[in-house]
């Protein structure tokens, strides 16, 4: 049996990577056209096809989802949501079932990969975590986007979680910005990822029930960073854990 769900498992790896890329040229042209759009509308109009394609590549790769906590988002507001981070497959679950526009803090080598790179640079706020000088122009570029009424999804992890823990430990760019920019913040629990793609398997995937649960707002008025940062992580940390008992 652990032979043939290997098996299955690297199959359906195949399947999946060659059904992203077809469905990904099908939509890119009109994704496209999200740059001649003023923001924030070119953005609302790229996460819409977004939504759709996802919804298509979810269903062909046989992974179920449900998304809850919608009604978290009052109309109006910008959020910092806040997501928990156990695979590639969290993206897809993120940023297209976020309510309304959002854009992601992302690493600016996927912007340089061919024509992909032109869709994940509109829908993301680039930053090479190495370089001081665009961490700073991120953190601004994250406060625009607040401030023209777009959500800002950041995974405070930084990177996926390789530990057994519920969590890795937050850095500390959502919290200052949610203390400066006094945005709320949601947190975001995903789950199912981690089992459809294992981090300790390579080039492995099985069909998984998957899940994106926002949680209540938390209000960044009169909370310094690192007391959001911590209450974040408590709340994200508890719910996880009460999950996988």
């Amino acid at each position: 049996m652990s032979i043939f769900k290997e098996i299955a498992g690297r199959i359906w790896a195949t399947w999946g990577l060659l059904s992203f890329v077809v469905t990904f040229l099908i939509i890119l042209p009109v994704s496209l056209i999200s740059y001649l759009i003023p923001e924030p509308a070119g953005t609302h109009f790229l996460i819409r096809i977004s939504r759709v394609w996802m919804r298509i590549w979810l269903f062909l790769i046989g992974c179920p989802f449900s998304v809850k906590g919608k009604e978290y988002f009052k109309k109006g507001k910008s959020y910092i949501v806040t997501c928990n981070h156990n695979s590639l497959l969290d993206i897809p679950l993120s940023s297209p079932f976020i309510p309304g526009p959002n854009k992601t803090i992302a690493k600016m080598s996927f912007a340089k990969i061919p024509l992909f790179g032109l869709y994940y640079a509109k829908g993301s706020v680039l930053v090479d975590r190495k370089n001081e000088k665009s961490r700073r122009v991120s953190f601004e570029k994250m406060k625009w986007v607040l401030r023209t009424g777009m959500h800002m999804c950041i995974y405070p992890e930084g990177t996926r979680n390789r530990t057994r823990e519920p969590l890795k430990p937050f850095y500390n760019g959502a919290f200052k910005l949610a203390a400066e920019t006094k945005a709320d913040i949601i947190p975001a629990i995903i789950s199912g990822t981690r089992e459809a793609v294992p981090l300790h398997k390579t080039f492995f995937f099985l069909p998984k029930r998957l899940e994106i649960r926002f949680l209540e707002p938390i209000s960044s008025q009169n909370a310094s960073a690192s007391e959001l940062k911590e209450k974040v992580f408590n709340i994200m940390h508890d719910h996880i854990a009460k999950s996988n008992a």
